[in-house]
């Protein structure tokens, strides 16, 4: 391919796909955004971080905006009048193919396993224990939201703590995993320093452990874990969606004491705990306002639960799945502490 002659039929621009493939093009770039800065006129997108984020940082230095994109976010998913269950939720994730064309999650699944998940990460990191590699995928399923232990991770799928930790970092820099870093205080209790493990897509992770219909989540040992990875990367595609780029954290300390998620605002945390069950208790509060009086920096509280109702009450806002984002945008907004009833004026 000549580069020149290619990129001289797009005087205005264009949209360029999988550029990782190509980063050659790269250094053509470079030069016609020198003697056209316009901003927007070349959209760079792929599929793959590795090598391309440093080859763009080193050739495009200064001329780009990055934008980091996960799976729909559950309002975009909302939009593809995809069923807004729990269950369904937990069961299908937020592929964005799988909603937009209708597909069957199970075959969608098993098919973006094997063309990218294992295919592509298996390419990328150089893997060669292809079979260990599957079932080390299939235990970091059945660990999410565990405290991450790499050593009895390794073991379990048959490799080193030096492997485990390799293969985990080509899951994460390919967005199939994150994970989620505890906070640190001053606190003089033992704090956890472990970080927690997270699917960014929740269906995916659903189907690893082994998941095949909606039906099988109901009396699923693992479901209360997915809910809680559901809310988890819920939050962080709002915070990345919205180019804030939010430190999210949890807290536990040695004798258990425990908050799932700490989500920075401009006036403190906010102290989110996550509950499966579709019927609010009273004790379900208990951590938060232990939370609060342990972490001073803490402003604001809410529940997450898996009910379908929104409601109110003095120890915090209770939220289902569908609507967590939007008690995250009161938190951007620089509105933490609102009334209870603020909430209704939000379409």
């Amino acid at each position: 391919m000549d580069p020149r002659r290619f990129l001289a039929q797009f005087p205005d621009g264009a949209v360029l796909d999988e550029i990782q493939h190509v980063p050659r093009l790269l250094s053509f770039l470079q030069v016609l955004v020198d003697e056209d800065p316009r901003n927007g006129r070349f959209v760079l997108t792929g599929s793959e971080q590795f090598g391309l984020t440093n080859t763009i940082s080193q050739s495009l230095a200064g001329r780009t905006a990055l934008l980091r994109l996960l799976p729909f976010t559950l309002a975009e998913r909302a939009q593809t009048a995809a069923p807004e269950g729990v269950d369904d939720i937990l069961y299908s994730g937020c592929n964005p193919r799988i909603h937009d064309q209708g597909l069957d999650p199970k075959q969608a699944l098993a098919d973006y396993l094997v063309t990218y998940v294992e295919r592509d990460a298996i390419r990328i990191g150089g893997i060669r224990a292809v079979a260990a590699f599957r079932r080390f995928i299939r235990l970091c399923a059945g660990r999410v939201g565990q405290l991450l232990n790499l050593e009895r991770l390794g073991s379990d799928a048959g490799v080193s703590h030096s492997t485990a930790r390799s293969w985990l970092e080509v899951l994460s820099v390919s967005d199939i995993v994150f994970r989620l870093e505890p906070h640190y205080t001053n606190l003089r209790k033992r704090i956890v320093k472990s970080p927690k493990l997270y699917f960014v897509d929740v269906g995916l992770a659903a189907h690893l452990i082994g998941i095949r219909s909606v039906g099988q989540l109901a009396t699923h040992p693992l479901r209360g874990q997915l809910f809680e990875n559901a809310v988890i990367v819920e939050a962080l595609k709002h915070s990345l969606n919205h180019g804030l780029y939010a430190d999210l954290s949890f807290f536990r300390t040695g004798d258990g004491l425990e908050c799932d998620l700490l989500y920075p605002t401009s006036t403190g945390l906010a102290a989110i705990e996550i509950k499966l069950g579709a019927t609010v208790a009273g004790a379900w509060f208990n951590r938060l306002n232990r939370i609060r009086r342990t972490l001073p920096e803490v402003s604001s509280t809410a529940l997450v639960y898996g009910g379908s109702d929104r409601q109110h009450r003095a120890a915090g806002h209770v939220l289902p799945l569908t609507r967590s984002a939007e008690f995250l945008s009161t938190l951007d907004a620089q509105l933490p502490n609102l009334p209870p009833d603020s909430l209704d004026n939000i379409s």
